[in-house]
């Protein structure tokens, strides 16, 4: 079990560094562009991909959390490990699929809101809200406010989904919204997993901290904010020019 456990860990490695690095490409470059849909795609495989493995490592870590993390036995026990490095990886392993398939399917149906509401996409957002459910009570079980606070976030995601999937009539600036909201997400899950997972290797004494969960979901925020605010004034250019032609 532990070589499968490495070799996911290195896969996931692999395919995270790839997202992380594909993801600026779209979001400084310029919109709409080859380069923006070229590196879009790149990263949006990457985080399916990176999330497949995170769901598989923290469904070996659930099975046996000590023989999955042996460096860190003495450190911490078995129920922080099972509830780290498996409900949470399992909740925000879940997250990352759930924005990245999300939000590709925004941009590749557009004006097609109705090829939204596939029984995956659909699915997905029950999914990640279960995951975030059941991270949030193991967190409460052993005491560690950090998972019922990223569960806060699937819960979230999947009710603001699911309002939009069920919306009955969209504009071209809310398809394009969602899109920025999800693949930004999934943006910040991956740096947020390099920052706070990634400590516990390295600076065990630094997973805990806020400002680990922090800075990511911050600078993630912002991008989206701002994102956000640019295709509303494109919306309201568009409808100055069509209402001076009429």
């Amino acid at each position: 079990m532990l070589a499968v456990f490495h070799a996911l860990i290195v896969a996931h490695i692999l395919t995270g560094t790839t997202g992380a690095i594909a993801f600026w490409v779209p979001v400084i470059g310029r919109k709409g562009g080859v380069n923006h849909a070229r590196w879009g795609r790149i990263f949006a495989y990457a985080m399916l991909a990176t999330g497949c493995f995170a769901v598989a490592m923290s469904l070996l870590t659930l099975a046996d959390p000590i023989g999955t993390h042996p460096h860190l036995e003495g450190q911490f026990d078995a129920a922080f490990l099972r509830g780290m490095f498996g409900w949470m990886m399992l909740h925000t392993g879940i997250l990352t699929i759930n924005l990245a398939w999300y939000g590709w399917l925004c941009i590749t149906n557009k004006g097609r809101h109705a090829a939204n509401r596939t029984w995956l996409n659909l699915g997905l957002q029950y999914l990640v809200m279960a995951a975030a459910l059941a991270c949030a009570v193991q967190g409460w079980i052993i005491g560690q406010p950090l998972m019922i606070g990223i569960a806060v976030v699937g819960i979230a995601t999947g009710l603001t989904n699911l309002w939009f999937l069920h919306k009955p009539r969209v504009e071209r600036q809310d398809w394009l919204k969602e899109h920025i909201k999800a693949l930004v997400g999934a943006g910040i899950s991956v740096y947020t997993a390099f920052m706070a997972f990634g400590s516990v290797r390295i600076f065990p004494e630094m997973a805990l901290h806020p400002g680990m969960w922090s800075i990511p979901l911050i600078v993630g925020l912002a991008l989206i904010i701002w994102h956000r605010l640019a295709v509303e004034r494109q919306a309201r250019h568009r409808r100055q020019r069509l209402g001076a032609v009429a």
